[in-house]
């Protein structure tokens, strides 16, 4: 099954995420199950409720834009999970100064593996200050950096 581009289908349904006050962090299609998954975020976190407003607001719109060029296809909306890796550079602004997992494709200084909290941020590099020094780490040495979850 064949899906409009992405940047299409989000310029379609963006100004209904702006009036909600909610953010598209992904737009991603699965062609095996002909599912088109629109993931959301919000300053205060997603719910049910959002999801299923969300998916309400855009279901006309969609249909009109008809993604699928004429097949059936399952609208999804979820939240992007707790442990999403951070993709865009709204997604590290948010996550300034809060603490976050950053797994490394090889060690760095011994780990793989680093906690702290993100304390700056460029095109290239990550700094995450952990509980003995400031790390400066490239971009292209990380495999996946998301926000500390922690468990009480």
């Amino acid at each position: 099954m064949q899906f409009r581009p992405i940047n299409e289908i989000e310029a379609a349904i963006n100004h209904i995420a702006e009036e909600m006050n909610i953010e598209i962090v992904e737009i991603s299609y699965d062609t095996k199950s002909n599912a088109l998954t629109v993931y959301i975020e919000t300053e205060t976190g997603v719910d049910l409720d959002t999801c299923e407003s969300f998916h309400r607001a855009i279901d006309a719109p969609m249909d009109e834009l008809d993604p699928s060029f004429g097949q059936p296809y399952t609208l999804n909306v979820s939240s992007p999970g707790l442990d999403r890796p951070f993709k865009s550079k709204r997604d590290f602004e948010r996550n300034l100064k809060n603490e976050v997992e950053v797994k490394l494709y090889a060690p760095l200084k011994g780990k793989k593996f680093i906690e702290g909290v993100l304390t700056g941020f460029d095109e290239n590099s990550v700094t995450v200050k952990t509980e003995k020094e400031d790390l400066k780490i490239s971009l292209n040495k990380i495999a996946k950096i998301n926000k500390a979850i922690k468990f009480e």
